[in-house]
């Protein structure tokens, strides 16, 4: 029971971490890109109490317990119009939450080589904090490719609607509006296993190539 209470801890430090550093790409990102929406709203912060939503942490907590770990974070909330290329840039600020969790990745394995003299990465040999890192390797690539699915209300949505054509993408914007919601929902709740077998691959072959040689 202790090391199950440790382990949920663990994946819970993780997950705050991960889905703060995501949100705040998305609202830099934005600020960046001339949009201050977000920092109106007090985005433009690493403070986990300024980006985790209390339904997501509580859907967090009971998952991780578990033993899967599905949570999400308030919404960046922009404006398109302050933007000088509205779906472009819209696309951009979607794009840096997953790439702030690729980068998280590869900062988690760096540190865990640096400390890895001897360390095992697997969950029954790991110490704390080398769980920890290991997790941290895990959970955020898990994080980015399952963002980068192109369903509403993840990031690849508005990544797809900025590649598509015009029409093409105000069409798949409009069906994502009235059907994303139920998709996403059935994806979590009902085709979670084919979710898995669809993201699985690429968090599997990153992870390996970061953590190559740690053990």
């Amino acid at each position: 029971m202790g090391a199950k209470i440790e382990i949920w801890i663990i994946m819970m430090a993780v997950l705050i971490i991960a889905i703060t550093i995501h949100e705040f790409a998305h609202a830099i990102t934005a600020d960046r890109l001339g949009d201050d929406t977000p920092r109106r709203q007090g985005r433009i912060s690493l403070l986990p109490p300024d980006h985790l939503d209390p339904l997501g942490t509580i859907m967090m907590a009971i998952s991780s317990a578990i033993g899967f770990g599905i949570g999400w974070g308030k919404p960046v909330m922009t404006n398109p119009a302050n933007f000088r290329n509205p779906r472009r840039d819209q696309g951009i600020v979607a794009v840096a939450g997953p790439i702030s969790n690729i980068l998280q990745a590869v900062v988690f394995s760096q540190v865990l080589r640096l400390v890895g003299g001897g360390v095992h990465v697997d969950a029954g040999a790991a110490s704390p904090f080398s769980m920890f890192l290991l997790l941290g390797v895990i959970v955020n690539l898990a994080l980015a490719f399952f963002n980068l699915l192109p369903i509403t209300p993840l990031d690849g949505s508005w990544i797809i609607t900025a590649l598509l054509p015009g029409e093409l993408a105000y069409r798949y914007q409009a069906w994502m509006s009235r059907y994303g919601m139920l998709l996403f929902l059935l994806m979590i709740f009902v085709f979670r296993d084919f979710v898995g077998a669809v993201i699985g691959p690429p968090v599997d072959y990153l992870s390996s190539l970061l953590l190559r040689g740690i053990g």
